[in-house]
């Protein structure tokens, strides 16, 4: 910051600092935090009367990059799992369901309309959505009979968290049930490149949201930077 006093910089120098500095966004932050925190103790010491860095433009945070299981983590599971946790895993892989929306589950949640099988889902905030299935996942659902697929002691259902951990023994170490959602979304995406559809089936909010489940495979990205090398048709 040069030879002026710390006590002489106003909001403006620090921002200064703080944007010409090629730093990650861990260090960026951990940097802003402690110039908050050193003119915060200039403040009640005394040394300052009011602190420049009060209003620092925030360090934005890194989005979470996907993380899809992969076709070995699945398929493995689906082959030593029991037939109710075989169902969960297809409804978690194959139909994008949270953990919670796959243990309160039941069979009444399956219809049939002129285009197929779909699922009504129970998702966050009571708030509901319509998911196509495919045959043969609608007919192991309606091998599970009447009432929750799944039943148990949460309101006549497992729980959220004992279905994540009944499937967590299942995948391999550090892969976890939500992983088998991000694999759906990624897949789903690869169909047709259509993020909307994908956010509908996964019941986001926001598109934002969804785009942070996707894994863009590594062959697509190289076909558009590839292209570039074309002419223009």
């Amino acid at each position: 910051m040069g030879p002026r006093r710390p006590w002489d910089l106003e909001r403006g120098d620090l921002v200064d600092y703080l944007g010409s500095r090629d730093w990650k966004i861990e260090t960026r932050r951990s940097v802003r935090a402690s110039i908050r925190g050193f003119y915060d103790w200039g403040v009640a010491t005394g040394r300052v009367e009011a602190s420049p860095a009060l209003s620092l433009p925030t360090v934005p945070r890194r989005p979470p990059a996907p993380h899809p299981a992969d076709d070995d983590a699945t398929f493995d599971a689906l082959e030593h799992a029991p037939a109710r946790e075989h169902l969960m895993v297809r409804l978690a892989a194959e139909a994008g369901l949270r953990r919670g929306e796959v243990a309160a589950a039941h069979s009444s949640d399956l219809f049939r309309d002129l285009l197929g099988w779909s699922l009504v889902v129970h998702g966050k905030g009571n708030r509901e959505r319509v998911v196509p299935v495919t045959e043969g996942l609608a007919a192991e659902i309606r091998g599970r009979g009447d009432g929750f697929l799944f039943p148990g002691a949460d309101h006549g259902h497992l729980s959220a968290m004992w279905v994540g951990k009944i499937i967590g023994r299942l995948l391999p170490p550090g892969v976890t049930m939500h992983a088998l959602r991000h694999r759906f979304a990624t897949r789903a995406f690869a169909v047709n490149n259509n993020l909307a559809a994908v956010q509908d089936l996964l019941g986001h909010s926001s598109p934002k949201t969804t785009r942070y489940y996707v894994r863009v495979d590594d062959a697509a990205a190289r076909a558009i930077v590839e292209a570039m090398n074309r002419p223009a048709a």
